[in-house]
């Protein structure tokens, strides 16, 4: 059975076709970049890498925004994607864990310019309370609670080690945060209703090393004399 997610009270989407609809987001970001006005459904498929029937049907999903013989208006298409993924608004996001990584994600650009405003970063080590980091001060971890109900916090971000993910995560679910992003090697128990999105990448580069060493096993094949 296809997942679904419900985004009004008459429609679902399937939660694939939710899963590609940020990609067209940044497709679209880039062809409007470009002062690209207009695209068939071929242009569009092609700069979010997937076939253009995939792209026409995830895209009926939302209602009809093409027109036969034209194609897209890049920026009505582009708005109407944004508001259906929510990136219109502006959500408050927390960080907890200020290593290594989680310096590299307070310091992303890209999440303010998609709707993503960093409200605090947190750690437990206090040796980080203090430290200013992309002109946010780290606070103690202990602060979680406050800091969740001060900005009406909905989304949560996990750059811990693996051994304080599940703790950080219960405290964030008994805070009121709804939507968890993990960066910890380990998998979250989490209660119905709470979405978590896992980003292990260990686990995509050892993909990526599956596929190499395929490639380099046909041409070994290959070169093996008959």
């Amino acid at each position: 059975m296809t997942a679904r997610t419900s985004t009004d009270a008459g429609r679902d989407i399937p939660e694939a076709t939710v899963a590609r609809l940020p990609v067209y987001l940044r497709a679209l970001t880039g062809l409007a970049e470009a002062r690209t006005a207009t695209c068939s459904s071929e242009e569009l498929a092609a700069a979010a890498g997937v076939n253009s029937a995939m792209l026409r049907k995830d895209l009926s999903y939302l209602g009809s925004y093409g027109t036969r013989g034209v194609g897209y208006d890049v920026e009505y298409l582009r708005y109407q994607i944004a508001r259906e993924i929510g990136v219109t608004q502006d959500w408050p996001v927390v960080i907890v864990g200020i290593g290594n990584l989680g310096h590299a994600l307070a310091n992303y650009s890209g999440f303010r310019s998609r709707g993503f405003r960093v409200v605090a970063l947190l750690d437990a080590d206090p040796s980080r309370h203090g430290e200013v980091v992309a002109g946010i001060d780290v606070q103690p971890f202990d602060d979680l609670e406050e800091i969740v109900a001060e900005h009406g916090v909905a989304i949560g971000v996990i750059a811990t080690p693996a051994v304080a993910a599940q703790d950080v995560a219960d405290r964030m679910v008994a805070a009121g945060v709804s939507s968890i992003l993990n960066f910890a090697p380990t998998v979250l128990s989490v209660p119905e209703g709470v979405d978590v999105r896992k980003v292990d990448l260990s686990i995509e580069l050892q993909i990526l090393a599956y596929h190499v060493q395929r490639k380099n096993g046909i041409v070994e094949a290959e070169e093996e004399p008959a």
